[in-house]
């Protein structure tokens, strides 16, 4: 059976129940390989371990600050415990990095990512938000409930929607999320059927395949010969899987080798073209799962906008918009936030950083100190001075005519009354 009658396979399933009843052939010699059956078994798939690791490291490296309105701006508390819930430790057995890398997998994987915040009702704090697995949590649609009893998180509650923080991912009706994994199914079958073809091709010891036939038949003995025929056939199947490559054949058996079809000849054609569909699910570009060959600087950079801004920004912004639903009242919404520090996505392209700096610096929205304090470098004298281009001027001048210079006056004075000049 070749790679694409393995794929045909796959929508066969369950159309004929009277193939039950029949006898079926070896699975080693028809090739027939199962499909994404255990917990996790996606991430088998390459691709798909690539993007979750991706979009799950990224928004992990970022650190959250938690804002307070100061005057007219937003200032970061960082001596608060939802600073150090959030960025440090959010729970006493898992690391901010670890906490943050799950919610994101959890999101991808499951649809759902779910979070129990724990007060301290001494110190009118929070004391620590406990993640658990979305299989534990069932949620009451109709009542708004969420029932959650996750024993290694050490949660087994009912809780109010208010209650506990519920990130989704993309959702048909608001209130439960789907996974990504959901909407690649097909793909996902068809890349692990490869996968496992792959594997069998190489265990098969070269792949020989053929037909073992017997042209002389005997009168009344058709279904004894047929069924030494297949004896004969597992027989020259397992000593080819064991390295063999001279066999004899009994009597009057033939053996015919069948050489590759056209169709596994486009077997690599066919795991590029289902990597590039699983890059479109998730929303990643080929290069950054090592697959786009054909890259230059300038696609580069263009996929990497389009990776922040379409891709890993919509993540971010439901992770702080639930946060600040659920850890702030209602009356303190435009006094307090919660923000991703993206400028961290920056760090390792050191020249699109010193750019970003000096337009900055130049446009007087930063000052010199504020960025060496961003780099941890001590203040300079006159760092905290605001700069300008000498080449701007203000909006009510833009239509007057430029001043001319004045030239000096070399011309002597003349004398005062006193001779001098």
């Amino acid at each position: 059976m070749g790679f694409f009658d393995n794929i045909r396979s796959i929508f066969k399933r369950g159309t004929d129940d009277s193939t039950a009843t029949q006898e079926t052939a070896s699975p080693a010699r028809t090739g027939a390989v199962s499909l994404l059956t255990s917990a996790g078994a996606e991430l088998q798939i390459a691709t798909v371990y690539r993007c979750v690791n991706l979009l799950a490291d990224s928004v992990a490296n970022l650190p959250i600050q938690y804002m307070r309105l100061k005057g007219d701006i937003f200032v970061e508390d960082r001596v608060s415990r939802l600073h150090y819930v959030l960025n440090v430790q959010p729970c006493s057995y898992m690391s901010a990095v670890d906490f943050w890398r799950q919610v994101v997998q959890y999101l991808l994987l499951n649809g759902n990512a779910y979070i129990v915040p724990v007060y301290d009702f001494v110190a009118m704090d929070i004391s620590e938000l406990k993640l658990v697995s979305p299989t534990a949590v069932s949620h009451d649609t109709y009542n708004n409930k969420y029932t959650v009893t996750d024993v290694k998180a050490g949660v087994s509650m009912t809780l109010d929607e208010s209650e506990i923080i519920h990130i989704k991912n993309y959702t048909k009706d608001g209130k439960n999320g789907l996974s990504t994994l959901s909407f690649a199914r097909t793909t996902l079958d068809i890349t692990s059927t490869g996968d496992k073809e792959t594997l069998n091709r190489f265990a098969n010891g070269g792949n020989v395949r053929g037909i073992v036939s017997n042209d002389t038949s005997v009168r009344g003995f058709g279904e004894y010969q047929d069924k030494e025929l297949e004896k004969t056939a597992t027989d020259l199947d397992g000593r080819f899987r064991n390295g063999e490559r001279i066999v004899s054949l009994p009597g009057q058996v033939q053996f015919s080798p069948i050489s590759l079809s056209s169709t596994d000849m486009q077997f690599l054609e066919t795991r590029k073209f289902s990597v590039r569909e699983i890059c479109r699910f998730f929303g990643v570009h080929p290069s950054f799962v090592f697959d786009d060959t054909s890259n230059n600087y300038k696609s580069a950079e263009m996929a990497n906008v389009a990776f922040l801004s379409n891709t890993l920004n919509p993540i971010l912004r439901k992770i702080e918009n639930e946060l600040h639903r659920k850890l702030v009242a209602p009356t303190l919404c435009c006094k307090r936030k919660f923000q991703f520090d993206r400028r961290g996505l920056y760090a390792c392209d050191l020249e699109s950083r010193i750019k970003y700096q000096a337009q900055t610096i130049a446009a007087g929205i930063y000052t010199v100190n504020e960025w060496r304090r961003e780099e941890n470098k001590p203040p300079i004298e006159g760092g905290d001075t605001v700069l300008v281009s000498a080449n701007l001027k203000g909006i009510t001048e833009a239509g007057k005519p430029a001043q001319p210079a004045q030239e000096p006056n070399n011309e002597p004075k003349e004398p005062n009354e006193d001779g001098q000049e």
